[in-house]
């Protein structure tokens, strides 16, 4: 007989295989009235040949342009089956929690042609740099592939079917290669939207806070070079470079020279892979006028929704059409908040994130397990096994209030039998019975925690001139193992999150040295991290030990 957890996870269980087998994707014919040019070239300054699709509308009319830039294929249509048309294996593979709907012109994680090309836009979707039909060798994240698509703006901007105004926009990939574009600064570039793309691969994916992935990035960097010319061994760069050095420094934006309108969206549902970095992005670009749009769904079902595309026309429709349609009276941050990961509580507008009205508090971990207000009174442990034990600690809330934003643990740290240490941390929440509430988590796994942390204790060294108390921020540039017995400080940023906890329910810090979910695509996800190299982890309480969990409190 199953436990009730167990009943869950069969339920669970008994959805992703409904999924994979049939994912709820609805595909539409592509549309009438307009003209598709296929495998258009664009030459680079170097002489290299980039080819585009290009969709727009019947006519002689100049359109503003939507574009996007990718390695995916921009000819990777849903293919056409009888009765329909056959989503891309993506979406079985990784859970759709509620249904997603594009035409037959989409491309993976693409703008829809079908969507905007009746509004009045042009739409091109290009093949990057040695890959599919563009000539040349991969320059993946770089300065070079920044530069080639500063010539397809510019390009675009010059056609006679355009009016000079050029509009990026895209998920994924297809936001990382925005930021590149955005601070070379082209002339008819007018607005970005940037929808879930981190902004320093080495801190938001391969070497989360110093802890090497070895999921989803070993995935990728297996997979991108079969679709192109990639020459670059991603993973052996990884195991080669640990710290952030010269190698990762060339792979990041400067996001403070990006000053067109932005419109960026911020997941609370993709820790593992675009959360931080687009929280960050948002945070540091040049933008004087600049929206965040935030969620806690699934990632192509919240672009393709009806909401998001009318948030995202909105937008282009002032910035590349100059309507005066309200948007820059918009507040610049809308914040979704959930009860759980199902189930939308409210939806709010902000001057500023983390929200003005935010009340920071100082939650005490004690060695009984439980998180208070009242700092620890007489000096303590907690220490567990980094293998296979962990250390959790219990706030049980006496308020309504909703948590949203950023958060930061202190910990006072030493490790017995091992000179360093992979820390994970996961804040759950339970419900009045000590249920714990699932949230939406990275690559559709859909049985998340609220938010995560994760940090290397020798890259402890904080960088100061970025870090803020609620936001600490590591240079890993160099590591620093513990000396036997020897007690350090370290400051563990936990990502985003909106959650509305009620009165009578918990919220509950776990940490251990091992990640938290298993990796398969039934129960679990496709995230994986190194393990904690052994030893026993220590956490000092008390006096000068102030470990505290900051965390960020609005009124419901």
């Amino acid at each position: 007989m199953l436990l009730p957890d167990g009943q869950i996870d069969l339920r669970y269980a008994l959805s992703r295989l409904r999924g994979i087998a049939r994912p709820p994707v609805t595909i539409t014919p592509p549309p009438r009235g307009v003209s598709f040019e296929r495998d258009v070239s664009v030459r680079m300054r170097d002489g290299t040949v980039l080819r585009v699709n290009v969709f727009r509308p019947e006519g002689t009319q100049r359109c503003p342009v939507i574009m996007s830039a990718h390695p995916y294929g921009k000819d990777g249509f849903p293919k056409p089956v009888l009765g329909g048309y056959r989503p891309s294996v993506q979406y079985r593979v990784m859970r759709q929690p509620r249904p997603v709907q594009f035409s037959a012109w989409t491309t993976w994680e693409a703008p829809d042609p079908a969507f905007w090309v009746p509004r009045g836009y042009v739409v091109v979707n290009a093949d990057l740099r040695g890959f599919f039909r563009s000539e040349g060798e991969g320059n993946l994240l770089t300065a070079a592939e920044g530069n080639d698509y500063h010539d397809l703006i510019e390009w675009a901007g010059t056609q006679p079917w355009s009016t000079g105004k050029v509009g990026l926009n895209g998920v994924s990939y297809l936001a990382l290669s925005q930021w590149r574009a955005a601070a070379t600064q082209p002339r008819h570039l007018a607005a970005i939207c940037p929808w879930e793309g981190f902004s320093d691969i080495y801190r938001d994916l391969a070497m989360r806070g110093g802890i090497r992935e070895q999921g989803f990035f070993h995935l990728w960097a297996s997979a991108v070079p079969k679709s192109g010319r990639y020459l670059v061994n991603l993973r052996a760069e990884q195991e080669a470079h640990p710290l952030h050095d010269d190698f990762w420094d060339a792979l990041v934006p400067d996001l403070a020279r990006i000053e067109v309108p932005a419109l960026v969206c911020g997941s609370f549902s993709d820790h593992n892979l675009h959360s931080g970095g687009s929280f960050d992005g948002f945070r540091r670009i040049g933008s004087q006028e600049k929206w965040l749009y935030t969620h806690g769904g699934g990632k192509w079902a919240e672009y393709y929704s009806e909401e998001a595309l009318n948030f995202q026309a909105r937008f282009f429709d002032c910035f590349l059409k100059g309507e005066d349609n309200g948007m820059r009276q918009q507040p610049p941050v809308r914040l979704e908040i959930r009860a759980s990961g199902s189930e939308i509580y409210e939806v709010r507008g902000a001057r500023s994130f983390p929200l003005p009205d935010t009340r920071w508090s100082e939650q005490c971990l004690h060695p009984d397990g439980t998180l208070r207000r009242a700092p620890v009174a007489e000096p303590s442990q907690v220490s567990f096994d980094a293998s296979t034990g962990s250390a959790s600690f219990l706030l049980r809330c006496d308020e309504d209030f909703v948590l949203a934003g950023p958060m930061a643990l202190r910990l006072w740290v030493s490790v017995a039998g091992a000179n360093d240490a992979c820390l994970f941390v996961g804040l759950r929440k339970r419900d009045a019975r000590g249920r714990e509430v699932f949230f939406e988590g990275s690559y559709g796994f859909g049985r998340d925690f609220v938010s995560h942390g994760w940090l290397r204790v020798s890259h402890r060294e904080r960088d100061e001139a970025r870090t803020e108390p609620f936001w600490p921020v590591h240079l890993h540039r160099r590591a620093a193992p513990l000396a036997p017995g020897e007690i350090v400080p370290i400051d563990i940023p936990l990502l985003p999150a909106a959650v509305l906890v009620r009165r009578e329910e918990s919220l509950e810090l776990c940490i251990q040295g091992r990640w938290f979910h298993a990796r398969n695509p039934v129960l679990g996800g496709a995230a994986a991290y190194e393990q904690s190299p052994g030893g026993i982890v220590i956490i000092h309480l008390g006096g000068q030990y102030d470990g505290r969990l900051l965390i960020p409190m609005l009124s419901p």
